[in-house]
């Protein structure tokens, strides 16, 4: 956890560092929401943080949403590609990476779902946390201070086409393991 914490830092650093007052207020609202989010989910009981290393009597790991949410959030909006029948695949792979990871963080006893919660509720959030911020980040972030993906990236055969692949579908694969085993 504590690995995901500073890679959020140095991360965030590198794209706040680029414009401080528009990336920073976008930081700073992704942070705001995912702690709101994940404050309110774990009140009301959907999931649950048993045994948080460094946290010590919190009800959610601050310190990793306040860094890593922000963080999957500057990245997709600095990196995002122009139009939107691109951007789609792009968050994709970005929300299947983020499901993976909280699927890794289940199997630990660190993270904990209950029985309202299970991994599609947390792919749906994901897709709204992430396209919300996009739109917000496109009203804050101005074109010239953003980093899009090339289009043509996302062409049969290019650099992030197979990126994207292999991303999707070796985390399909996965949730049908998952599926799987959660059925035997």
């Amino acid at each position: 956890m504590l690995t995901l914490i500073i890679s959020g830092v140095i991360g965030c650093y590198f794209i706040i560092r680029l414009d401080w007052r528009r990336y920073g207020l976008l930081f700073l609202a992704s942070s705001i929401v995912g702690n709101f989010l994940c404050y309110f989910f774990t009140f009301i009981g959907f999931y649950s943080f048993p045994n948080m290393p460094f946290h010590g009597h919190f009800l959610i790991p601050y310190g990793l949403i306040s860094t890593l949410f922000p963080f999957i959030v500057l990245v997709g909006v600095r990196y995002s590609p122009e139009r939107w029948i691109w951007k789609i695949p792009f968050y994709w792979g970005v929300v299947h990476l983020g499901v993976f990871g909280e699927y890794i963080f289940k199997q630990t006893s660190i993270f904990k779902f209950h029985q309202e919660w299970d991994l599609w509720d947390s792919y749906t959030l994901w897709w709204i946390f992430l396209l919300l911020f996009e739109l917000l980040g496109g009203k804050i972030i101005p074109p010239q201070r953003r980093r899009p993906i090339d289009s043509q990236s996302f062409r049969y055969g290019r650099w992030a086409w197979i990126v994207f692949h292999v991303i999707v579908i070796a985390t399909i694969f996965l949730a049908g393991v998952y599926l799987g085993k959660a059925m035997l």
